[in-house]
């Protein structure tokens, strides 16, 4: 698997823990927690980004 493909699927499994943390920070009011959950989610994005980027300077 190419490097750039890890880094799309490591990138969307950050943001969709970043959202499950987000979302049980607000269930239980732990602003902490949903804060947490923000940044993992943000990067994830930025992860998944870099792999598109990469796929397009592999050719």
């Amino acid at each position: 698997m190419k490097p750039s493909t890890k880094d799309q699927i490591a990138g969307k499994l950050h943001e969709m823990k970043g959202k499950v943390k987000e979302k049980a920070g607000q269930v239980t009011n732990n602003p902490d927690l949903a804060a947490e959950g923000q940044v993992e989610k943000l990067a994830g994005k930025i992860q998944k980004k870099v792999g598109q980027l990469e796929k397009v300077f592999e050719k």
